[in-house]
């Protein structure tokens, strides 16, 4: 039992690397940040306001527990920062990567003197400074510091929402969110200046009156001269040591590309005649940036997809270890073969040949961003074939035309059906259709759409035989086969002739069942996944145990003589997209 749960434990931990300790570390800020300039926005009802939320805010920040993780993650996030300047080598995108970390490592310099007379003076001094001792530095005292402070606002946000971003483009959510996201990032942080600059206006007129500043200036609040110095040196000597170290780490990389240089170069072949010379210590994908030869990497280069995958040929035994971050990601795509590799993480220090195995052409930085199912996904999706019966007897007695006519009056039928009910018709094969469920709706409501769905297809097939009664010898006959189960979808075929598809076991039952439904003469089968899945009672349908080709032992399915009467069998309330 203690060895299966350090096993697990030990998995749940593999995955994580410095990119997601920092984005960890990320979320901690951006979550006080945004506290902040919530509490900022109340500058726009009062100060009595601003002090409300102050207390609510300190309240919280500063108990013990979340004090600890906030520094924490303050100090861990910066140091990565640093760390990562040092790193990269290559940007992948070109503007915006370089953008975020420009201005997340401007953000210590820009607030090191706010930090220290805040926290520091209350540390050391017991100073007791809020929102009226604040402001008054702000706008009377210091007025340059408006600007200061206005500019650090918007470049922490804007910092930290590229972050959100980069993280939550790839979320199945991002697209359907994304308005709500882009109107709280520009309405957040333009309601914190508001407040900020309706607090400053309030305070500036307050600070005339006498009474005023013998409430709100004493030492208690704000320290003598003496203090003040003291606090104003510290300040200039973080600032000096801050951008002493960020001098150190560039020295440290114009080092470090001499030494990678006088090292030796190496020569990476992309297995299609071009090949490049870069010295050791590139990974693979940011030789391929340098030199501007198109490589897939939707993540840009974060190891959090597989889209820059590349097969190594010939002996691959000298190649340094996935590190514990790339073997998660490749264990993620089942990639058990030792030559297939991540190049954002490998890092040749020989020759190298290999191919890509995802067409740059198609996959870009931020290529089906808002999409991130079309490269490559695996989830729950409920699988429905349904074929036209007699279509050969039918081709043989009409003129092509007519049989093309009747054809694609059965698929409409059918695909109306599909999409009325929540699904997406997928692919057309000759007189048959395969439509899948659940590609924003969970298992459950998938397999009920599914269900709704072949009720809905056997009343508009009946309502199309009685349109073409007088046309047809008899009424056109179908058989639908439903299956759910983890599968693969993403984009497949080649250049301009992509599909988007789902391949996997799920979908290969359930093309088997449509075409059981001949032997066993009924219109729909369903497996037993499906039935439990979508809630039916375990006697409303027939059970029989068959045998499926391509799967070792028997399955039990449900046959539903007449697919019209699922619909009885199904809440209507349940049926609902995502």
């Amino acid at each position: 039992m203690i060895a299966a749960v350090r096993s697990q434990f030990a998995r749940s931990f593999r995955g994580i690397g410095l990119r997601q300790i920092r984005l960890a570390c990320g979320l901690v800020l951006f979550t006080y940040l945004l506290s902040h300039f919530l509490n900022h926005a109340l500058g726009n009802i009062s100060m009595a306001a601003l002090a409300k939320g102050l207390h609510y805010h300190i309240l919280f920040w500063r108990f013990p527990p979340v004090a600890i993780v906030f520094y924490g993650a303050a100090l861990v996030h910066a140091a990565l920062g640093i760390w990562a300047l040092y790193q990269r080598r290559q940007f992948h995108w070109r503007a915006i990567e370089p953008l975020q970390l420009v201005l997340g490592l401007s953000i210590p310099a820009l607030i090191v003197a706010h930090v220290v007379g805040a926290r520091l003076g209350q540390s050391l001094f017991a100073h007791e400074k809020l929102y009226p001792q604040e402001l008054y530095s702000f706008w009377v005292a210091r007025p340059y510091r408006v600007w200061l402070m206005s500019a650090v606002l918007v470049i922490a946000w804007v910092h930290g929402s590229i972050g959100l971003y980069f993280w939550l483009r790839m979320k199945a959510f991002f697209k359907r969110a994304a308005p709500f996201l882009l109107a709280a990032a520009v309405l957040v942080p333009t309601l914190a200046l508001l407040g900020f600059y309706q607090g400053g206006r309030s305070v500036a007129a307050d600070s005339s009156n006498p009474d005023w500043r013998t409430s709100n200036l004493s030492e208690r609040q704000v320290g003598t001269p003496a203090q003040q110095k003291t606090l104003d040196d510290i300040a200039d000597d973080l600032l000096i040591g801050y951008l002493a170290l960020i001098a150190l780490v560039l020295l440290a990389k114009g080092a470090r590309a001499l030494y990678e240089r006088r090292g030796g170069m190496i020569t990476l072949s992309y297995g299609n005649g071009r090949a490049v010379r870069v010295p050791k210590g590139l990974s693979v994908l940011e030789a391929s940036l340098r030199h501007n030869v198109p490589h897939a990497s939707v993540c840009g280069g974060r190891a959090r997809c597989s889209t820059c995958r590349i097969r190594v040929i010939g002996d691959y035994g000298t190649l340094p270890e996935p590190s514990p971050r790339e073997a998660f990601i490749l264990n993620r795509g089942r990639t058990a073969d030792p030559s297939v590799r991540l190049a954002c993480q490998l890092r040749p220090t020989e020759d190298l040949s290999f191919f890509q195995l995802f067409m740059p052409h198609l996959m870009s930085a931020n290529a089906h961003a808002s999409q991130p199912q079309r490269i490559g996904q695996e989830r729950y999706l409920v699988s429905m074939f349904v074929d036209m019966r007699g279509s050969t007897k039918l081709a043989e007695q009409r003129l092509p035309f007519d049989t093309v006519f009747i054809v694609n009056r059965f698929l409409s039928a059918v695909s109306q059906a599909v999409i009325e009910c929540g699904g997406q018709p997928n692919q057309f094969i000759g007189d048959g259709e395969l439509a899948l469920f659940g590609l924003q709706t969970s298992p459950q409501v998938a397999c009920r759409q599914a269900l709704k769905a072949a009720a809905l297809i056997a009343v508009n097939i009946e309502e199309l035989n009685r349109f073409l009664s007088h046309d047809l010898h008899e009424p056109i006959g179908f058989g639908i086969g439903i299956h759910g189960g983890e599968v693969i979808i993403g984009d497949i075929g080649y250049r301009e002739h992509m599909v988007f598809t789902a391949l996997g076991d799920a979908v290969n039952v359930a093309a088997r069942l449509q075409d059981m439904t001949k032997s066993l003469a009924c219109e729909a089968i369903l497996s037993e996944e499906v039935r439990i899945t979508a809630g039916l009672a375990a006697e409303s349908l027939p059970e029989q145990e068959v045998a499926i080709r391509g799967r070792s032992g028997p399955m039990i399915v449900r046959t539903v003589s007449a697919a019209k009467t699922l619909s009885a069998l199904i809440d209507d309330h349940a049926i609902v997209a995502a």
